[in-house]
């Protein structure tokens, strides 16, 4: 049975640590600038499966040098200060069995800003990690202290998104895959999986040509725009589509009327009308498939059983399919992987495009229709209940020609910011979002989620933002994470430097502001009060203080509100 270890290096000029955490035995083992033990526990453990974060890019290859006998520290200022990748230092470290499986899945984040979400306590060793002598006995277990809290956290992290290890480890097993590939991203499993061998250019990659089924007939703009399009100039074309301002351009479309509001009446539909896997099945319809992969027909199968499997509603089974899918289009564009092909990418998001616009140009013949909004793969239209047979003939033909397939999803109320920036409601009082104001948070992403509440609790039951917010307890609703970059020095509170760079802060009727320091010039954080008070410890549990400026939170939501609607 393969045994999970968590696991977090820490390394100094003159000592190195490492905590693993053994989930089969729950025994915590920590190694101190000990070798021969901590290469020990490596040998009886190099068949089990190690998770850490970022643990692709830093602790494996700290692991690798104690193991292949470098200096760890050698290795850690080769990534760190060196911003080098870990496997160009040796390819000794080739020889290394490790299948390491790393829990950050998005760059954006820290594993302290995770933490912070969490509502977890985010304070920091005090041990500066440029220190230049031995660590002291009592630096030595306050540095273990902070490193088991570290791997605790990556735990945490990994029960959160148990779905993501779930998913990649689905990929291997569907697609008989050895374990030594769980340290791969899903993209790289993609092209793995599809067999892609890395082609050599063939200087076509700016070649423009257009899908044989598309109608346009009104729209010439839009293709002329295309016809002369390079990449390298990302020049986007901006025109009025349907009454409602369009973008154009390299990435996709998208248009929408800004800040529009509407709730159906009687004899109306809102209609959203999204593709079936659109740049998938374009991929297969109009052969635009990565030329790096060998056989299109293992693409094509994977694709129908993501379509057969979502019509049976077997979402888990469904989900290794549906992620090849979506995985191949982005990996045509990174030419890094195995399926590199720009030129295909780009004609894959023109087809879709222009696909699109074909179909909005055949619903104007509509005497009801109102385009709200389109964006990659949809459009949301509003039309009279006897115009719907119509609207359905309009798609069907367009499904028969085109060769793609859309679904419909029905919807009474619409607030609209943007193309981004929208929530609708549907006719059960279930309500779809999309955009930073109003998406549902996650515990790792939890950033002032009582304004998000009280924006969504206005827009879908018409609660007062007051009546959200002030009724509210649990002090971690309130909170702000903020993350000093690396482009600054340090921060200060008032006129105290912080030793630390993330920060849960709430609004306060009584405190400092926290700032940023650049060049010995204080700046403002972008987003954060002016007057604030910084709880770095646990705040799971606790209530909302008496000294909290509950009109601040008050004040944000009404204002992301007012984005919305005039």
């Amino acid at each position: 049975m393969i045994v999970i270890l968590f696991y977090d290096y820490e390394v100094f000029k003159h000592d190195w640590l490492v905590v693993i955490m053994d989930t089969d035995t729950k025994q915590e083992h920590v190694f101190v600038n000990d070798v021969d033990a901590h290469n020990n526990f490596y040998q009886a453990h190099k068949n089990d499966l190690w998770v850490g974060y970022n643990s692709n890019g830093y602790d494996r290859y700290i692991l690798k040098s104690i193991v292949c006998g470098f200096d760890p520290k050698t290795v850690n200022d080769f990534i760190i200060v060196q911003n080098k990748k870990g496997w160009e230092f040796s390819r000794a470290f080739n020889q290394v069995q490790l299948f390491n499986y790393d829990v950050q899945r998005s760059k954006l984040y820290s594993l302290k800003q995770l933490e912070a979400f969490m509502g977890h306590d985010i304070r920091e060793t005090t041990v500066p990690f440029d220190i230049d002598r031995k660590l002291t006995n009592a630096e030595v277990e306050e540095v273990i202290f902070y490193c088991r809290h570290d791997v605790q956290e990556t735990m945490e992290v990994f029960a959160h998104q148990l779905n993501e290890f779930d998913s990649h480890v689905s990929l291997l097993k569907e697609f008989q895959l050895p374990l030594k590939h769980i340290s791969k991203t899903q993209a790289q499993l993609a092209s793995v999986i599809l067999g892609a061998e890395k082609r050599e250019s063939t200087g076509d990659d700016n070649d423009i040509v257009f899908p044989e089924t598309a109608q346009i007939k009104k729209y010439t703009n839009v293709v002329n725009f295309f016809k002369n399009y390079h990449p390298e100039n990302n020049k986007e074309l901006k025109a009025d589509i349907s009454g409602v301002p369009h973008t154009f351009a390299g990435g996709g479309v998208h248009g929408a009327i800004p800040k529009f509001y509407y709730e159906c009446g009687p004899d109306e539909y809102m209609i959203m009308a999204d593709v079936d896997q659109l740049y998938p099945t374009i991929m297969i319809q109009y052969d635009l498939l990565s030329r790096a992969v060998k056989e299109p027909k293992k693409f094509s199968n994977i694709l129908d059983t993501s379509l057969l499997l979502k019509s049976q509603g077997k979402k888990k089974e469904r989900e290794p399919y549906k992620r090849i899918c979506n995985i191949t289009y982005g990996s045509e564009g990174d030419k890094y992987n195995a399926m590199y092909d720009p030129r295909n990418r780009l004609l894959v998001c023109v087809f879709g495009q222009l696909l699109l616009l074909d179909l909005i140009e055949k619903l104007e013949t509509i005497s009801s229709y109102q385009l709200i909004q389109s964006n990659t793969d949809g459009i949301l239209v509003k039309i009279n209940k006897r115009d719907f047979e119509i609207f359905d003939d309009i798609v069907y033909e367009w499904e028969q020609r085109t060769h793609l397939h859309m679904s419909f999803d029905f919807y009474k109320k619409i607030y609209q910011k943007d193309v981004n920036n929208y929530l609708v409601v549907d006719y059960d009082g279930n309500h779809k979002s999309k955009g930073a104001y109003v998406k549902k948070l996650s515990p790792l992403d939890y950033d002032l989620p009582i304004v998000n509440e009280a924006v969504v609790n206005y827009f879908v039951n018409g609660t007062p933002v007051k009546k959200t917010i002030y009724e509210c307890n649990e002090l971690i609703k309130f909170q702000k994470v903020t993350k000093i970059s690396g482009k600054f020095s340090y921060a200060i509170y008032g006129k105290r430097k912080q030793s630390e760079r993330v920060f849960r802060l709430f609004a306060s009727k009584t405190g400092k502001q926290l700032m940023k320091v650049k060049n010995g010039v204080p700046q403002k954080i972008s987003y954060t009060p002016d007057v604030c008070r910084i709880i770095n410890s646990d705040v799971t549990k606790e209530k909302v203080p008496t000294w909290i400026d509950y009109d601040w939170y008050v004040e944000i939501a009404k204002k992301r509100i007012n984005d919305y609607v005039s």
